[in-house]
Parts: structure tokens; sequence; C-alpha cells
């Protein structure tokens, strides 16, 4: 079998080889192989030799067949070429403006066409849009507004910069559209970023188009100086020349100044006239001055600083004095508001303002309410500034020349005017039970005054402290008035011997003011109903606190004194900056602070405190306008400010009634937290992870509790603020609010597991009946409130027991401290000896380390002296080497000559007797004797010759 497949094997190849031209053996062999790779490879092997046979036999095939391939590739490639470019073209740009508008659209991106028409017009509009950015398409309609009042004015030039192959594509580079660039002649561009609205870009076009103002007037210079941004005036005589010198670099440092700030807070105006020149200090032509309130006002150094027009704006840029400050945020991601926020309290207006407004009353408004906040020192320009926004005839303008301030007057004494303020008592406070506003005043004389006005100058902080402390103190004094005259009792200070203080309480309609909601509008009966002797669950409802401006209509005869608020930014920590927005542009951030959605006047002002963590809105009911303002500041300002911080919550309609737990907002807290039952307050927010785990406990704990007596509530602090002292400082957080008990709150303890069963027993706990006060089904009676007033003595006596022993305390921190005082001294004097110990340890460490160097250079004198030493023996060493080399020479000379010598005398003996001259040879290196010369008579004579004879050999 295998012979045959072997043959059979061989005689198959044998034929392939003689049809094919050989490759029989390796196709046998891959044949007999078991391998796949093999097999297949002879398969292919077979294919040539096929397709070979076909070629020899029938080449037209072959051809055809190449050529078909050929053509199958060719075809496969531009078919992959074209699928690659299959890409929509980009339409044509079409107009973006309608062909009636007075903007001229280049909306092929023709730059270059654009830069050639600008060379042409004094000021010109560049708009630079994208066809599809929404924000360029809601500006078309602003622009062409504009340009329909400024076409014969302005070009107004539109360009398309997103058409790929126009020029505007490929040499600008912008990072937001549009873009509106401004030229002034050669001068440009001047970027405007303000809001997209018609009213600001007119205002900002016209102010490039007329940089500088005209001052004509004495009226205009007052309306200049008096308006809240600051303002630099230059002075130019155009009589002897129709340009002075300098005027055209002032002309251009207002430019710059549109360039550097977009929104023109600096201004910049011109006088011509010398006269009105003086009253600002300006004397020579081309001088320029900088306007400020407060401080003093400044003239362009011309000595020091290069006359520029960007060095003029730089200057007046970091000189300037803001009074009023506008806020425009762009809508996007930006710190604008976080940065001046955190720079302390802000007063935030928001009015409705229109630029192009020739007066803005209501901003005149707010810049007298700016001037006399910051007025310190009584100056007397702003006082004459003050007077021209009040429109009140003044007696003729001086100069605003920077003069030495004026000597303010001294400051009343305490005995002319007592320091007065006025205290709107709490809910829980036991006197608001029959009054709720007193008037305390600290005197120092020995008369008591009855105060007749909120606006008496202001107490120091530990003045009226200690009134206040005194005042709670001696509360017991007013339990036996409960009627709605004016009550006033003087009381001695703890603090002070020499003063006392007098406290005028009354109590006012609560129905008339509406500040404090209650079933009873006056107490018809004078006694007391304490809250712990209440027949019901209830509570009072929340009371909004009497402000100034509330004072002058609930006492008639009370008025504010406008000399306190008159430079009360410096004499208050609490100094606010007041800052500018437009409600008709950023009404929602009005809203967000407590705005009403629905106002008709879009006219709102809040305080905000980022460092405290709040914020006080004026009471949109009032107009806003300078009275309520300043009303809104003062009550901003006192040491025991009566603003309430305003509270933002949750929708309380978005929750339904019908729930097993209660969902708590800022509007239903009270009326819920505070009601008649007991209360199971569930502190959480929707990023507290562990909030939603409490779910299942609380639903099966209201299932368990009757409803009509208990209340399972919940509350997100995320959404709903309270009031400080309802705030927890963790989450989640469990408060039990007891029926009849609401100030005795307890939480739940942070160390115990949230369960079921500990619920239960820390509720029964807290709400059991015997703790709470006994229910008095009769009103109280006089030996009732005797035994009370006894036990609010004994009280006050134990406080001043424990006030005497604060003292004591004191007494004996003084002592200490008198001990701690003889350490230090002691200590001192052991530190000074210690540094005369150090001084002297320097002195002598840098004696020594002058020795030191000293013997530093003596060793390296001494090393470089061994080291000629060192030198000189090696040169005698080697001096002495030579010459026993010259010695061993020698010695071999002389024993040459030696015998050269013994032969001539052997010679000599034998020789006749007549003279014969022989020739001497001597060996190498050796002299030459002549025959005449005759013998040496010694060795040292050889020595000799034969030493000269070496040294010219050498």
């Amino acid at each position: 079998m295998s012979e045959c497949g072997g043959r059979g094997g061989g005689s198959s190849s044998d034929d392939a080889e003689d049809e094919g031209g050989g490759g029989g053996g390796p196709a046998g062999s891959g044949s007999l192989s078991p391998a796949p790779a093999a097999s297949s490879e002879g398969r292919l092997r077979r294919g040539l030799r096929g397709a070979s046979l076909m070629a020899r036999r029938r080449p037209e095939l072959l051809c055809g067949a190449v050529a078909l391939g050929c053509a199958l590739l060719l075809a496969l490639k531009f078919t992959c070429s074209r699928a690659k470019d299959v890409i929509i073209p980009a339409k044509p740009p079409v107009s973006f403006f309608s062909s009636r508008s007075p903007v001229l659209d280049l909306f092929q991106g023709q730059l270059d066409y654009a830069e050639h028409i600008r060379q042409d017009s004094e000021v010109v509009l560049l708009f630079f849009y994208a066809p599809w950015c929404g924000q360029s398409i809601a500006a078309r309609a602003e622009i062409e507004q504009v340009a329909s009042q400024l076409s014969d004015q302005v070009l107004f030039v539109a360009v398309n910069c997103w058409w790929n192959q126009g020029k505007c594509r490929k040499q600008k580079h912008f990072f937001y559209f549009p873009v509106i660039y401004l030229y002034h002649r050669s001068f440009g561009p001047i970027e405007y970023k303000g809001p997209m609205s018609a009213v600001y870009i007119e205002k900002f076009v016209r102010r490039v188009m007329k940089p500088l103002l005209y001052i004509p007037s004495q009226s205009e210079l007052l309306d200049f100086l008096s308006n809240y941004e600051p303002g630099v005036l230059g002075y130019f005589e155009f009589s002897g020349s129709p340009q002075p010198p300098g005027y055209l670099t002032f002309f251009t440092s207002a430019l710059h100044s549109l360039k550097k700030d977009y929104l023109g807070t600096v201004r910049f105006g011109v006088i011509t006239n010398k006269h009105l020149a003086k009253l600002v200090s300006l004397v020579h032509s081309g001088s320029v001055y900088l306007h400020r309130h407060f401080n003093t006002s400044l003239v362009f150094p011309r000595e020091v600083i290069n006359y520029t027009a960007e060095n003029i704006y730089k200057w007046a840029l970091e000189n300037r004095e803001l009074l009023l400050r506008w806020l425009r945020p762009h809508g996007g991601k930006s710190l604008l508001l976080n940065n001046e926020l955190k720079k302390g309290p802000a007063l935030l207006v928001f009015i409705p303002f229109n630029p192009l407004a020739e007066s803005h009353p209501l901003i005149d408004e707010i810049t007298e309410v700016a001037l006399e906040y910051n007025n310190c020192h009584g100056d007397q320009v702003v006082e004459r500034l003050l007077q021209h926004l009040r429109r009140v005839d003044a007696p003729v303008f001086k100069s605003l020349a920077p003069e030495p301030p004026a000597q303010l007057p001294d400051p009343p004494l305490i005995t002319e005017s007592p320091c007065c303020n006025t205290v709107v008592l709490p809910q829980w406070h036991s006197i608001s039970r029959t009054h709720n506003v007193c008037e305390l005043c600290v005197n120092q004389t020995a008369s008591g005054l009855r105060p007749s006005s909120v606006g008496m100058p202001q107490c120091s902080f530990f003045e009226m402290a200690a009134a206040l402390d005194s005042f709670y103190l001696k509360e017991q004094t007013f339990y036996h008035v409960a009627s709605d005259s004016i009550e006033c009792r003087n009381f001695l200070s703890f603090y002070s011997p020499f003063s006392y203080y007098t406290a005028c309480c009354r109590t006012i309609n609560r129905g008339v003011t509406g500040f404090i909601d209650s079933e009873q509008d006056v107490f018809e009966t004078p006694t007391i109903a304490f809250s712990s002797l209440e027949k019901k669950c209830e509570v009072d409802t929340p009371s909004s606190v009497p402000h100034i401006e509330e004072n002058r209509y609930l006492f008639p005869e009370l008025d504010v004194d406008n000399t306190s608020f008159i430079g009360l930014s410096c004499r208050t920590n609490k100094t606010l900056n007041i800052y500018l927005l437009d409600s008709n542009l950023f009404w929602l951030y009005a809203e967000r602070l407590g705005a009403p959605s629905t106002a008709r006047v879009k006219g709102f002002a809040a305080i905000v405190d980022v460092k405290e963590e709040s914020h006080y809105v004026l009471d949109p009911k009032q107009a806003l306008m300078k009275f309520t303002l300043e009303s809104f500041i003062q009550n901003f300002s006192v040491l025991y400010s009566p603003l309430k911080r305003h509270l933002i919550g949750s929708d309380s309609s978005q929750f339904p009634s019908q729930r097993l737990i209660t969902e708590v907002t800022t509007d239903t807290f009270w009326e819920v937290v505070l009601q008649k039952q007991d209360v199971l307050l569930l502190y959480y927010a929707q990023w507290c992870g562990f909030c939603p785990a409490l779910n299942h406990i609380f639903i099966q704990l209201a299932r368990l509790l009757p409803a009509d007596t208990f209340t399972v509530a919940r509350i997100d602090v995320s959404q709903n603020d309270l009031p400080w002292e309802f705030m927890v400082d963790r989450l989640p957080t469990v408060l039990f609010f007891p029926c009849n008990r609401k100030d005795l709150s307890v939480k739940y303890p942070e160390d115990l597991p949230i369960t079921l069963p500990n619920l239960l027993r820390f509720i029964l706990h807290h709400s059991d009946p015997a703790s709470a006060p006994q229910n008095l089904v009769n009103p109280p009676t006089k030996e009732c409130l005797q035994r009370e007033a006894v036990l609010q003595q004994g009280h006050i006596s134990h406080l001043e027991r424990e006030i005497q022993k604060l003292r004591a305390e004191i007494s004996a921190l003084q002592q200490a401290q008198g001990q701690v005082e003889a350490r230090l001294s002691s200590a001192r004097r052991d530190e000074q000896q210690l540094r005369r110990q150090q001084h002297t340890l320097e002195r002598q460490h840098s004696l020594l380390q002058l020795h030191s160097e000293q013997l530093q250079a003596l060793y390296e004198q001494k090393t470089r002296e061994l080291e000629e030493v060192a030198r000189k023996l090696q040169e005698l060493a080697d001096a002495s080497e030579n010459l026993l080399t010259e010695n061993t020479w020698l010695k071999i000379l002389v024993a040459t000559m030696e015998q050269k010598l013994e032969g001539r005398d052997g010679a000599e003996d034998r020789a006749p007797l007549d003279e014969v001259r022989l020739d001497y040879h001597k060996p190498s290196g050796a002299p030459r004797l002549p025959a005449s010369t005759p013998p040496p008579s010694n060795v040292s004579s050889t020595l000799a010759s034969e030493r000269s004879t070496e040294n010219r050999t050498d």
C-alpha cells in the first residue's frame, strides 16, 4: 500500500512536472503531510499551475482576466474616494438683515470691505454675528432699533463671521457671538460688553460719539459734580486756537475710559470758562481735575506723570471714588456677585432704569441717601451738592478747592440729650403681656428725662448693654401696670452708681398697627395672663417688629432727626455698600431675594449680609424713596436691630393636607409646630442620605399615635428657612415640642438609635402630663399674682447674688492677674539677664572666631613655607643624583687615565731616546691628548682637563 501510494504520488508528480513545469516533489510531499496549512499551500500552488497552464494554452483569456481585474480595482478606488467626499456643501449665506434695514449687511464676511468703508466715516459700529446664534438673532432687532435712531450720524455694518469662505472667519477668531465693535475715526476698536438692549447700546454709542460733556454754566457744573459717578474735568481755552494744547490727548483719554470700562463709570467733562475753572481749582489751560465727594479732590500732576491719554485714564481709575456701583450680571457663570457681596453687607436697590432719560429722580434720591450716609465730617461741598440735589436755593457756589477741614463742634453732653434706644419686647417676655414697646434712655444726671424721640444719639454698645441688663433684672416693677398709657420708671444701673436709665413702656393697638396678630386688641382689665396658666395649648402667632418708619405713625409725637443719619457709616460696624441693579433686566434676582413676582412697579431693596448668612427685605408695601431707604438703613445699623431676617420657603400648596406625616414649610411652621398638640418634628434635606431611611419609622409612629392630640411632621431645611432659634446643625435631627410648653422643646439624643420603641419612650417621657403645669379653670387671683411676684423677687435676688459672686470672681481674677504680672516681670528680668549672657557669649564667640581665623592664616603660611622647603630639598636631591652620576663617570675616567699613564710610562722606558710622535686613540667618550703635550704631573690636572672636555661634549 505504501509503495502504491508512493508510486502513485511519484507518477502524478511526474505528469504534473511534464505538463506544468516541475514542482511535483513538493506537491507530493504536501499531499502526504496531514497539516492543514501545507494542504492549503498545495491547493494554492496547484491553482497557480492551472493558471499558468491556461496562460500557455489560451493567452487571450489571461489578458482579459488581468484587464477585468484592473478595471475592478479602478472602480473600487474611485468609489472609495467618492465616499470620503460625500459631504453636503454649506448653503450660500443669505442676508441677515432685511433690505430696508439701515444696517449694511456683509453676509459673505467681506471684512476688507468693512475696513475700507470704515475709513470714510467718523463713528462706525461693527456687528459681528453668526446666523445660527440665538443671541445674535435676538440682538438683531435691538441693533436695527438703534440704527433707526442714529443712522444719520453713525455707520452700522453687520458682518457674517461664520461663513467659512469669508475673510472675517479666516482673520477673526471670536469665542462668542455677537460681538460689537465701535470706532471713533482712527481710534478703536471699543468693544461693547453691556446688555444687548437697544437703550443701553444707544447710550454707549452716544458716549462714543461725544465722550466729553461740555460744562457751560454753574448749574451744569453742579449737575456734573453731584452725580453718583466719578467725574474728570478738563479746562481748555479755545480763544487762542481752535484746538488748545492737550485737548486731543484729553479727548483720547475719554475714549480709553470707554474702551477699558464699558459701563462708563468715569465721566469726562470740559470747561472753557476760566471763572468756572477756578471753582474746581483749575487755573492753567490743559489742567485736569478729578472730583471726589469725601476724599480730597485731585489735580493731574503733569510735573510727575507724563501727560498722555493712557496716563490720564489710569490716574483717574486708580484715584476715583465710587459712591454707587452698578451690577450687571451677564447671565452666565461668574464671580461678580460673590466678589462684591463678600466685601461686607450690601444694600441692593432694584430700580427701573432708562439710560436715555434726561433725568433720574429716584437715582438722585438714592445719591442723596449715599451722600448723607457717608458724609462723616459734615463737608461743606457735600452739603452744597445735597442742596442742589434737593433743588433748594443756596448762596453763590463757592470754590471746591481742597480746604482744611473745619473744626467740628463739640458733641453735646449726655446731660443735654439722653442716649435713647427703642426696645421691642418679644412675645415670650413677661412685660410684653402688658406692654410691647419700651424706650430706654441712659442718663447721667439726678433728674429723669422722659424720652420724646427715638432719634436721639445712639448709645455706645457697653452703655446700652448695661441698660438692657438692668432693665431685664428690674422687669417686675412693671407687673402692676396694665394700661394703655405710657408708664415711665427710673432705675439705677448695676454697673455704674452715677448713672441710671429711664424706661417708658406702652401698649400699641395690635389691631390697628397690624404688626401683632392676636385675638385681643386691648387688655380690658389690669391683669396679667401668664403662658403657664393658660387653659389651652396655644401660642401667639409671630409678630413683625415695628420699624422706625412705623413708629412715626404709632407715636405721632415721635420723629426721626435727620442728623442721626448723616455720617452713619462712620458710627457703625455694619457699614453698607450700595449697589444698583436695573429691575427691567435683573428682576429675577429680586424675586429670589423675596420681591413679589406680581409687583406693578418694579422697585425693591434688600440688605444682604453674607457673613451673617442673612438678608433683610424692605417692605414691598412701602414705596421705594429716600425716606424709606434711610429708615431701612437705620434699622439695620442700630445695635439691637428690629429688622427680621427674611425667610424663604417652599410653596405650602404643593403638599396635600391629608397625610400621615405633615410637611412643614416656612409659612406653616408656626401654625403646625406651635399649635395645640404635641409635635415631633424631623429635620431633613434632599441631599441627606440617612434621612430617607427613617421614613418608614415615622410612618409607623404616625399610625400608632392619635392624630387629634399628636402630630408627626417633617421639614426640608434645604428649601425652607427658619429663625435661628429653631435651626439645627446636623441632619437628621428630631425635636419634640410638647403641648403647653413649646419653649421647652427637647432634642432627641444623638447617641440613641432612632427606632420606633425609642421614639415612643422619648415621647411618653417628655409629654407626661404630670410634668406639665396644672391648668386653672379660673383666672389668677390677686394672692396668686403676689406669690408670683414674690417668686420673681426671689429669682431676682438669686440673680443679684450670682452677680455678687461674679464680682468676687472678677476681683479674684484681678488678684491673679496681679500675680501673673509679677511673675511676668520676674520672667522679663530673667529674660534680660539671659540676653546679657547671650551678648557676652556672642562676644566671646566672635573673639574665638577671630583667633581661629588667625590660626588658620598662620597654618596656611607655614604650609606654604614647608612646600617651598620641600621643593628646594627635591632640587638638592636631584642635584645630588646628578653629582653621583658625574662622580661615577669621573671614577671611570680616572681609572682609564691611570691605565693610559701606566702604559705610557712602560713605553717611554722601551722607546728610543729620540722623540717619536705617537697617535693615541682613547675609547669612546674620552678626550684625545696631543703627542706634544707633556704628561700630566698629577691626577688633579688630568681630572680638570677631562671635566672641561666633558662639558664641551655635553
